[in-house]
């Protein structure tokens, strides 16, 4: 079994004691790479040096919603240089996020908007950040998706750690995006998200832990680490009503594409 948590901030320092046990156990629960999505320039630096390091991790470079109130153009072009680095696979974490008072709307509108510029003129997948700005985000991800060059045109980007309605769901999906799904999937009154799961082709879903956040049963409460993507993907087999097997083909196969990750037998 081969798995990829598409979606782990390995960098944050709740993991700076452990880092390499960490990446061990993920390796023996078959999950052999982990995308290290950034919040600001030095997480983006962070991810970079952890991914030369290591030979599963990959990164991603990007100013988070929440770290957009500076945001200034001259940023993209830093974003540029750090995106030329190996083993960059992503824009991300970008978005809108209207949950926390960090950054007034107009400037995370502008970040947001200059990032996606970049990402296509890079043609690199967005990792999408969305927090109680779900109209927004998908009126801004539809006009960008439309106007993409033909080789990223299939493979735009994931709607990170997806909790918004069902009609959103289908606006990204139509758009091309992917879902990606976290540990709520396995919460007791997460019915909703198991619906949307349900609902969601098997070839447009991601796994992501969101580590060290949102930690699946049975471990909810503790800290969340890549080792147990394995919950996330039971709970989507049983959701799917498919097999273990089928949902980690499947899944592993989306990140490859999305992110163009190098195969792996």
């Amino acid at each position: 079994m081969t798995l990829i948590d598409t979606h782990c901030h390995i960098n944050f320092d709740s993991y700076d004691n452990d880092r390499s046990a960490v990446i061990e156990r993920a390796a023996q629960a078959g999950v052999t790479r982990i995308i290290n999505p950034a919040v600001d320039l030095e997480s983006t630096q962070q991810g970079i040096a952890l991914a030369q390091e290591y030979e599963g991790i990959f990164a991603a470079v990007d100013i988070h919603p929440n770290s957009t109130a500076n945001f200034i153009e001259d940023v993209i072009a830093e974003m540029e240089a750090l995106a030329s680095e190996t083993k960059i696979v992503a824009i991300g974490e970008i978005g809108l996020d209207y949950y926390w008072d960090k950054s007034p709307k107009t400037k995370q509108f502008e970040a947001f908007e200059a990032q996606l510029a970049l990402a296509a003129r890079l043609e690199l997948p967005v990792i999408i950040h969305n927090r109680e700005a779900s109209d927004d985000v998908m009126q801004i991800l539809e006009q960008w998706a439309r106007d993409l060059p033909e080789t990223l045109k299939p493979r735009p980007g994931v709607l990170h750690s997806f909790s918004a309605p069902q009609a959103i769901a289908e606006r990204a999906l139509a758009a091309g995006f992917y879902l990606g799904f976290t540990g709520p999937l396995t919460f007791k009154k997460a019915d909703d998200l198991r619906r949307i799961a349900a609902n969601t082709p098997l070839d447009r879903i991601l796994l992501e832990t969101d580590g060290p956040f949102l930690t699946p049963a049975p471990h909810r409460g503790k800290r969340n680490e890549p080792a147990y993507i394995p919950y996330i993907a039971d709970r989507l087999a049983a959701v799917k009503q498919t097999t273990l097997e089928a949902v980690t083909t499947a899944t592993t196969q989306n990140a490859e594409t999305l992110f163009n990750l190098p195969k792996k037998a």
